[in-house]
């Protein structure tokens, strides 16, 4: 499985990294602009990514907003829903408006920061990823 991280924190996507690392190959990006870069190249070479994990509040692009061009990007390209990528955000955020805001705009789950890899381990297990 191909794994891409947005987050701006290098400790924090250094730690994201070590825990994903055992789903498959990662490639992190610092913050939302890069992510939908490499989304698009990833499509670009045919080799998508199935999992996405944003943190929300990023520098020149956050979270949401790269989310809502990973799905355009993923609309135009004709990816069929169930082939989505499945997108994760990451938050520090406890405000139920930024949470539900992610989910209008396409996101497949969240997961509260400090990340606690079990918490982690257990929704991707609930979207279907497992090792």
């Amino acid at each position: 499985m191909r794994i891409l991280i947005a987050e701006d924190d290098l400790a924090s996507a250094r730690y994201m990294e070590g825990i994903m690392a055992r789903f498959g190959e990662c490639l992190v990006t610092s913050d939302g602009e890069q992510a939908v870069a490499a989304f698009e190249a990833a499509l670009d070479e045919g080799r998508p990514f199935q999992l996405v994990c944003l943190d929300i509040m990023m520098p020149h692009k956050n979270g949401q907003e790269a989310l809502l061009d990973i799905r355009a990007l993923e609309q135009r390209r004709g990816v069929k829903t169930a082939q989505e990528a499945k997108v994760v955000m990451t938050t520090a955020l406890g405000d139920v408006r930024s949470v539900m805001g992610a989910y209008k705009e396409g996101a497949t789950a969240y997961v509260t920061k400090p990340i606690v890899p079990e918490r982690m381990f257990e929704t991707l297990h609930n979207l279907g990823i497992s090792l």
